[in-house]
């Protein structure tokens, strides 16, 4: 019986490997934010770093609610005109993933969060985002693998 479409070797390596990389992250990001949150604390104290990180929490939220109304109308535009919504989806997630970090807290996380809602470093983010998507949609960029992929060429998924 042949493998399902897009189970190859490859594939179960490339996911374990995610899962070390979601791994580590989850291990360092915490010692990082806690190194740095203490680094800020004894520069300008304890009460000054805590206002700031509820400052910076406050202007996220702010922020998130904005671009996130923007995105949501620009959306609703390319589907009212029939245009495909690409650049409005990717722009949401971003916005979804920026979100989510800014609600963490900390200096590092909020950094990250803020440099993928902000209309000016958005389309660094999105590009990444699409590399990224294209990555995984293409196999890792190794032709031929991948799901969706048979023989080097793209087959649309059974109905």
């Amino acid at each position: 019986m042949a493998p399902p479409l897009g189970a190859t070797a490859y594939a179960g390596r490339r996911r374990v490997r995610w899962r070390w990389v979601v791994f580590g992250l989850l291990l360092v990001v915490p010692i990082l934010e806690i190194a740095v949150i203490i680094g800020i604390g004894k520069v300008i104290g304890g009460w000054p770093t805590l206002v700031l990180l509820l400052l910076e929490s406050a202007l996220g939220a702010w922020l998130v609610k904005r671009e996130g109304g923007r995105a949501w109308r620009a959306l609703r535009d390319a589907l009212r005109t029939g245009r495909m919504p690409s650049r409005e989806l990717s722009d949401a997630a971003l916005i979804l993933v920026g979100g989510a970090l800014l609600l963490t807290p900390g200096f590092v996380t909020d950094l990250a969060g803020f440099l993928v809602i902000i209309p000016w470093t958005r389309p660094y983010a999105r590009r990444i985002l699409e590399r990224a998507i294209a990555a995984r949609l293409l196999g890792g960029g190794r032709r031929g693998s991948g799901p969706g992929v048979v023989e080097g060429h793209v087959v649309s998924p059974p109905q």
